[in-house]
């Protein structure tokens, strides 16, 4: 083969090649299939009830806190990986033992209860009753590997039992030392507590 053949051989399969070691790096850490994880990551709040506390009052004053909205990416167990602006894949091996926005619901109503001593719900089933409220939608929950961060977006709506209504979007980024499951759920659980405390710092 002459010398301008092989020059346009080695043009020609020098993006394929490329192509190639690319898709075989990010197969470490991401996953489009699924497989039974060795563990399952949930969120544990930083602020707690202490157990025994007991604590009652009309529904009027009490806080309501919704299950958040979440987009097609987080309505199910895996933690979503954004590779970059329109590719999504799952981290490999990663799975929560329940859907991110019951996790987050469940650790956003523990930490508003534990920091403002008041009485925090899910839902009033006592019809004609206002109370403050507090929904939204969690808009990201996982992995950019663009930045090696964890991601936690909440787009929050905050109704008062006067019938006034605020929105304001809540982030926290945090540093991944490695693209895996644990390290990258432990980063998860310190930026969603983050945001429920700076959710009910805003709320009063």
């Amino acid at each position: 083969m002459s010398d301008s053949g092989e020059k346009r051989m080695r043009q020609m399969f020098k993006p394929v090649m490329a192509l190639t070691l690319s898709t075989a790096l990010l197969a470490g850490c991401v996953s489009f299939g699924s497989e039974p994880p060795p563990s399952l990551l949930t969120l544990t709040p930083d602020s707690a009830i202490a157990a025994g506390t007991s604590r009652s009052g009309a529904v009027a004053s009490a806080i309501i806190v919704d299950m958040p909205a979440t987009q097609r990416k987080l309505d199910n167990l895996r933690v979503p990986v954004q590779i970059d602006d329109s590719s999504i894949a799952y981290l490999k091996e990663a799975v929560w033992v329940d859907r991110p926005s019951r996790l987050f619901r469940t650790l956003l109503s523990e930490t508003i209860a534990a920091r403002s001593g008041r009485l925090v719900l899910d839902k009033v089933e006592i019809s004609g009753q206002s109370s403050a409220r507090i929904s939204g939608t969690l808009v990201d929950f996982g992995y950019d590997a663009r930045s090696a961060e964890a991601v936690v977006t909440f787009d929050a709506i905050r109704r008062s039992g006067a019938g006034e209504v605020e929105k304001r979007r809540f982030q926290v980024r945090e540093s991944v030392a490695a693209p895996e499951a644990a390290p990258v759920g432990t980063a998860l659980n310190i930026a969603a507590n983050k945001v429920a405390v700076e959710i009910s710092d805003w709320i009063g």
